[in-house]
């Protein structure tokens, strides 16, 4: 009788699409757990120390979550969200495998919302 848990993550045609929730002017970079909104919708919380100005935090989003998961800055896009916090990311990898490995990466980040 549980419901299985959200994710944030969605496959797309040949790539994998990644709900995320950003917090600019962070003390750091990271990345962080998924979190469930009051809608029931998952995002993978990131942080980045960049304002929110002129697409610097969008820049520091697709660098961090490129370094961190080991990604050309080319695979990751913004598909929506350009000026909200809540954004969507569409990621592709050639090598196969991504929304498996990615999945695996975010299930030991999985805390609720409070």
């Amino acid at each position: 009788m549980s419901e299985a848990t959200p994710s944030p993550l969605t496959s797309a045609d040949s790539s994998v699409r990644l709900r995320v929730r950003l917090t600019p002017r962070a003390g750091t970079d990271r990345i962080g757990a998924v979190v469930i909104d009051d809608a029931g919708r998952a995002a993978l919380k990131i942080h980045v120390t960049a304002a929110p100005a002129d697409g610097k935090a969008n820049a520091a989003l697709i660098d961090l979550v490129a370094r961190s998961w080991k990604l050309p800055r080319s695979a990751i896009a913004i598909a929506s969200g350009l000026t909200g916090r809540v954004k969507t990311l569409t990621i592709t990898d050639t090598r196969g495998g991504l929304l498996d490995r990615l999945a695996a990466r975010l299930a030991i980040k999985e805390t609720p919302q409070t």
